[in-house]
């Protein structure tokens, strides 16, 4: 596969999205698409209703800033919105869309700016919830807002108790709650995705494992275990949750089926490299 195939392969959707696609009631907009995931996500979409026989816009929304100019958007036929989402004159121009996928927000990096972690994925949450009262929200949200727990146990489940280990995280779980209170308060319809790890070609844990091999650098076990998703089974999973979103809002773990070893993975990486692992 060609580098400039790779986009187009993970944006690829399955037959179940695509039958799934044909009850789709109306407009998308893909909130903070400009991140490494929104790309695939939105083009997906597309591409799924398509196929489907409809002809419902899907808008990427994002300061366009980062990672995915917006021509890439455009050469795959989803329309894309400037906008700053602190912004309420600007998130007020939006057009109003039945359906909404939220993925904006202050990610890993932002260790001693709490203000930005704060604004982006609390504030900004209940913004969105406010300006789009009426609409379906598919909510990113991360497997981080659970404590740790032994890799024997298999991970957390939804049941979990939600203790989120550092601000970052907790910064998540706000997000959260700010679409639990307009559900209460307001009857909105939403569904949360707790995602793990999601990787493909170019990035993700893999990738910072399988470089750190060949380069023969220190590798980090203080977090001993992983568990990864691919990144084109992650975005067709989430598409496919839009039924699920209620006033009673659905919580649901993205993620790959096993609890996996990091040494194991630097392992089979230096079996495939020839590289030498020393313990």
């Amino acid at each position: 596969m060609r580098v400039e195939e790779v986009d187009d392969f993970l944006s690829t959707p399955g037959p179940a999205l695509v039958s799934d696609a044909r009850d789709f009631d109306g407009h998308t907009l893909v909130l903070g698409a400009g991140g490494k995931m929104g790309l695939h996500l939105a083009v997906m979409l597309r591409r799924a209703l398509d196929r489907a026989g409809r002809t419902d816009r899907v808008w990427a929304v994002s300061r366009f800033g980062s990672v995915h100019g917006r021509e890439a958007f455009h050469a795959r036929g989803v329309e894309t919105i400037a906008c700053d989402l602190t912004s309420d004159e600007s998130v007020g121009r939006l057009p109003d869309a039945p359906n909404v996928v939220f993925m904006a927000g202050a990610k890993f990096g932002t260790t001693g700016r709490g203000d930005v972690l704060h604004l982006m994925n609390a504030e900004v949450p209940e913004r969105m919830a406010r300006r789009f009262p009426h609409s379906r929200f598919l909510v990113f949200s991360t497997g981080c807002v659970y404590s740790l727990v032994a890799p024997e146990s298999g991970g957390s489940t939804e049941e979990s108790a939600t203790e989120p280990p550092g601000a970052y995280a907790r910064s998540c779980l706000e997000r959260e709650e700010a679409f639990v209170r307009a559900a209460r308060e307001r009857g909105l319809q939403s569904c949360l995705l707790r995602l793990n790890y999601s990787t493909e070609f170019r990035y993700g844990v893999l990738v910072d494992i399988a470089l750190k091999t060949l380069s023969g650098a220190p590798l980090d076990l203080s977090m001993g275990y992983v568990n990864v998703i691919w990144q084109r089974d992650a975005v067709e999973h989430i598409l496919r949750c839009r039924r699920l979103a209620t006033a009673e809002p659905a919580i649901l773990n993205i993620a790959g089926p096993d609890v996996v070893s990091v040494r194991s993975l630097a392992q089979r990486f230096g079996g495939v490299t020839g590289v030498v692992i020393r313990h």
